[in-house]
């Protein structure tokens, strides 16, 4: 089979997406399917792809590169027997006469509105799901969401990495038969302890006797990490790690401040993917308080790396965190639930408990799974799709 991969972004830019697309095109072509990719990007000499692939460069005019990637677009799908689309709201045409698969990872609609400042960044996503259209948002959100659930009725198939965002893309109107779960996986090799939690205290010169929550995100609103430090100055035992940058981080650095705990609040800027594991490592637990998540690749990260996880009770962290086994989930928003949690969680014998538990279900992120999953919903909608034009 021929497939055409649209993409937003590609290897080597960081970022789930691009991950995964540059481990599984290997997967495809070795089962006989050969794959052509088009993504926005500013070219890679240092690395030889083994496949066709055309960037569109980001460097141009939005219009002038939007231009480009449909003309790039237009000109792969009459070499493709099936098109993949890795991202909402790339640029696209005339491609109704080819079978078309949409991955979905989130609400491009919200997302966008948040990072423009088109509505307030503590917005909660699923109150923004449930209000009607009407202009309660203004007209721009509107269209937005208007235009991605066009896009996601519009497909043959659509993949989701959680229940809980099929159920969300469910709720723009796209028929349930053609949603499929298919779980996030992660290279387990990458993230395996290779050290004990003292060896890489050690390496990372932290004090070996406290008690370490470690939080990896981009700083904004909607990851809660606020919530975190509002939390840590009622919970004297612990100290905090943020691995991250973004716009709340002067407001974060202030709000610690205030409360004068900020010999307990660590801002280690942005920690290159290669080391976040041994931070995981080193630290008591992981802890993901955000407002959303379609399906966490840190939670999983961290439980590869042997270290337990505080999550809130939202989005598609009770799919991954089992309370009581691997972590803890903690409701949300509510500040005296976190710190609830985070006193249960000091004691050392449910520390003990949960390090055990942290291989609890992670069979279901398992990358062999992912491929077979995904090329067998890829097989089955181009077949479908021939079927129906005959």
């Amino acid at each position: 089979m021929r497939i055409f991969i649209a993409a937003g972004i590609f290897h080597p830019d960081s970022g789930g997406p691009a991950t995964y697309l540059y481990r599984l095109i290997p997967e495809l072509q070795a089962r006989g399917h050969s794959v052509r990719v088009v993504t926005f990007g500013e070219p890679n000499p240092v690395v030889d792809y083994p496949y066709p692939l055309t960037r569109i460069s980001l460097r141009q005019g939005l219009i002038a590169r939007q231009r480009a990637y449909l003309a790039a677009y237009r000109a792969e799908i009459a070499q493709a027997d099936l098109i993949y689309i890795n991202s909402l709201s790339l640029p696209r045409s005339g491609d109704r006469r080819y079978p078309r698969v949409l991955k979905i990872v989130g609400d491009h609609a919200w997302e966008r509105a948040v990072n423009r400042g088109w509505i307030a960044p503590d917005t909660d996503i699923d109150t923004f799901q449930r209000a009607r259209q009407g202009g309660r948002y203004g007209l721009l959100v509107e269209w937005l969401k208007i235009a991605r659930a066009r896009e996601a009725c519009n497909v043959d198939r659509v993949i989701v990495p959680s229940h809980y965002l099929r159920d969300m893309v469910i709720g723009w109107g796209a028929p349930p038969e053609r949603v499929q779960v298919i779980y996030n996986a992660l290279d387990t090799q990458h993230y395996a302890p290779s050290l004990s939690r003292v060896e890489a205290r050690a390496a990372l010169t932290l004090d070996p006797n406290a008690l370490y929550l470690l939080t990896a995100a981009r700083l904004t609103a909607w990851k809660g990490v606020d919530y975190l430090i509002d939390a840590l100055a009622q919970c004297s035992s612990y100290h905090l790690l943020i691995a991250g940058e973004g716009p709340q981080l002067e407001a974060l650095k202030a709000q610690a401040a205030r409360l004068a705990i900020s010999d307990r609040v660590h801002f280690l800027g942005k920690v290159p993917h290669e080391k976040l594991p041994l931070y995981m490592r080193a630290a008591d637990y992981f802890a993901l308080y955000s407002g959303y998540e379609g399906l966490s690749h840190t939670l999983l990260e961290s439980l590869y790396a042997g270290t337990p996880v505080i999550a809130s009770a939202r989005g598609g962290n009770p799919e991954v965190v089992r309370d009581g086994v691997n972590g803890l989930l903690a409701k949300h928003p509510d500040l005296a639930a976190l710190v609830a949690t985070l006193e249960r969680a000091a004691a050392p014998e449910l520390r003990a408990k949960l390090t055990a538990g942290v291989t609890h279900g992670l069979d279901r992120f398992a990358w062999p799974a992912l491929v077979e999953q995904t090329i067998g919903t890829l097989t089955d909608a181009a077949q479908k799709y021939k079927s129906a034009a005959r």
